[in-house]
C-alpha cells in the first residue's frame, strides 16, 4: 500500500502546472502572494484555474503573472468586468525580487508559477526559479 504525501493543515492545491515541471529543471522554490479581485478568489476556491501556459515576468521592480486563466463563475457579478487572463501581481519582498532579477538577467533563468495554493484563507502561488 502506498503512503499518502504529507499535507499541510489548512492548505489546498488548486491547480498544477505539470508541463512546467516536465520542461524545466527546478532549482529553487518559494511562495508568493497574488493580488486578486473578489471574483477570482471565488473561482479559485471552486477550482476553475488553469496555469499551464502561465509565466512570471519581472518588470519595473515588480513580478507579474502572465497567461494564468481563471474562469469566472456563472454567478459572478454583472457590474464587474471579468477578464480571465489579466495580468496579476505577485507579492514578494524586495530581497526575493532582487535575487530573481539577478538570476534571470545574468544566468538566464526562467521563473514559472507551478501551483496556486489556498493557505489559511489566503491564495498563494508556489513559484520556481528554473534553468532550461
Amino acid at each position: 500500500m502506498t503512503k499518502k504525501k504529507a499535507h499541510k493543515p489548512g492548505s489546498a492545491t488548486i491547480a498544477l502546472n505539470k508541463r512546467a515541471r516536465h520542461e524545466y529543471f527546478i532549482e529553487e522554490e518559494f511562495e508568493a502572494g497574488l493580488a486578486l479581485q473578489g471574483w477570482e478568489v471565488k473561482s479559485l476556491r471552486a477550482g476553475k484555474a488553469n496555469i499551464s501556459d502561465s509565466y512570471v515576468l519581472l518588470r519595473d521592480g515588480e513580478a507579474f503573472l502572465f497567461g494564468a486563466n481563471i474562469t469566472p463563475m456563472a454567478v459572478a457579478s454583472t457590474h464587474v468586468v471579468c477578464d480571465p487572463t489579466r495580468t496579476r501581481k505577485l507579492l514578494l519582498n524586495q530581497r526575493e525580487l532582487d535575487s530573481l532579477y539577478g538570476r534571470v538577467n545574468r544566468e538566464g533563468y526562467t521563473v514559472v508559477a507551478l501551483s496556486p495554493v489556498l493557505e489559511k484563507c489566503l491564495v498563494q502561488s508556489e513559484n520556481r526559479r528554473r534553468q532550461r
